[in-house]
């Protein structure tokens, strides 16, 4: 995490879902990152009593706007809040890029809700490259209506792309919560690199999923 240094008006605001936003905004000069990094933000000015939060970067390293995604929480009365006030030609303040997730090598990502965001990045960045053959993600969300970019992501991963939903009984996907018995399922190999991120103790109770069927813990990656 840095200093919030670099003040960026929005140039643009979307809507994916019923609570999920997506930012893209300036790229002040010099700015570099890599896939899987994160900034600090804050509102421009600071709002009082509400801190500066983190949010993955979302876009390529290459483009000229930097993009985010992040999921409001109205009852927190917090900085998603605050953002989702916001409009094309505001401004907020954040930090230089700092690690958040590292790419080590072909496996699988598991996200829950918006914790799929440092993946979108590693995701594009490795389509860019022409080496995302052979990764797998696996979307853990409540109801059909919280998948967001699922075009996108289906098109990329095709049926390397596994759906799961907890609250929801709907045919298209699968019904219920990721546990041993599914990763099971839908996993053919442990011995390669799985990237952890969702909310609460979902890493950890993935992660100790994996382990009993047979990944390595080196091999779990997690956020920083």
């Amino acid at each position: 995490m840095g200093t919030l240094n670099h003040t960026v008006k929005i140039l643009e605001k979307e809507q994916l879902t019923h609570n999920v936003l997506r930012f893209v905004m300036e790229r002040p000069d010099g700015f570099e990152f890599a896939a899987g990094q994160a900034i600090e933000l804050t509102l421009d000015p600071p709002a009082s009593g509400i801190d500066p939060a983190p949010f993955t970067l979302t876009g390529l390293n290459t483009a000229d706007s930097l993009e985010i995604m992040f999921k409001v929480y109205p009852t927190h009365h917090g900085m998603t809040l605050g953002m989702s006030k916001l409009n094309k030609g505001n401004s907020v303040q954040i930090s230089d890029a700092w690690d958040s997730f590292q790419y080590q090598s072909e496996g699988v990502f598991i996200a829950g809700g918006t914790g799929i965001t440092p993946f979108i990045a590693l995701i594009r960045q490795l389509n860019a490259k022409r080496q995302l053959n052979g990764n797998q993600l696996i979307f853990a969300n409540k109801k059909e209506e919280d998948i967001f970019l699922k075009t996108e992501l289906s098109s990329l991963l095709g049926n390397h792309f596994v759906n799961i939903l907890s609250e929801e009984k709907n045919v298209q996907y699968y019904k219920g919560r990721i546990n041993a018995d599914f990763l099971k399922d839908h996993i053919t190999n442990f011995d390669q690199s799985f990237y952890l991120c969702g909310p609460g103790n979902f890493s950890i109770d993935i992660k100790a999923h994996l382990l009993k069927l047979g990944a390595k813990e080196n091999s779990i990656i997690t956020e920083y």
